[in-house]
């Protein structure tokens, strides 16, 4: 069910929050069998978020700034939780930029594509790669998508979808953090995921 949180800015702003995230073959207890877990310490490697404005009312210049910043957010959401298992970012962009990570998008950018990001993922040794994406749908409402992909199987143990509604720049802060946070607790557990948005 939708969760909407409302979020103290100068204008009346609502943040609707949308999770699906617990399918029945990812959900920890639901197989009858305790899936792997990867250390908590394991390296996290993070796709620079892409950016999606093709179905949006209006188109501006101005938009691929919403995909900057929701990268530094996340970035740095990150780096002040998870520390040095977070892979360097120039590392993770080297990577994704390779002959091998075209060859495996077919040419399209990496960070769109999960069979890619494993790539980038394997070839850094991080067990857990992060993609995420902003989308524009008018100049008041943007959408947030986040995964949290297991490197060696393939897993999305976090699909999040984030409506943002209001000042863009503010909402996109918020949404990415709030993502940051979950990828992380997820992350700390070894990969078992928690009812959202509560920690427990």
């Amino acid at each position: 069910m939708p969760i909407a949180l409302n979020v103290p800015s100068n204008r009346l702003v609502l943040l609707v929050l949308f999770t699906a995230v617990l399918a029945p073959r990812t959900a920890a207890g639901q197989s009858g069998t305790a899936r792997p877990r990867e250390l908590p310490t394991a390296p996290v490697a993070v796709l620079p978020v892409a950016l999606y404005t093709a179905q949006a009312n209006v188109q501006e210049a101005s938009d691929s700034t919403k995909a900057a910043l929701a990268t530094e957010v996340l970035l740095a959401r990150l780096q002040e939780l998870l520390g040095k298992q977070l892979m360097p970012a120039d590392r993770v962009a080297a990577v994704a930029a390779s002959p091998e990570a075209r060859a495996r998008s077919g040419d399209q950018s990496c960070n769109v594509i999960v069979a890619c990001a494993r790539l980038v993922g394997a070839t850094l040794h991080a067990p857990w790669v992060v993609m995420a994406k902003v989308s524009k749908t008018s100049n008041l409402i943007w959408l947030f998508t986040g995964q949290l992909i297991r490197v060696s199987t393939g897993e999305i143990l976090l699909d999040d979808s984030t409506e943002l509604k209001g000042e863009p720049d503010a909402m996109v802060r918020v949404g990415t953090r709030i993502f940051a946070e979950r990828v992380a607790r997820t992350v700390q557990r070894g990969g078992v995921t928690t009812n959202f948005p509560s920690a427990e």
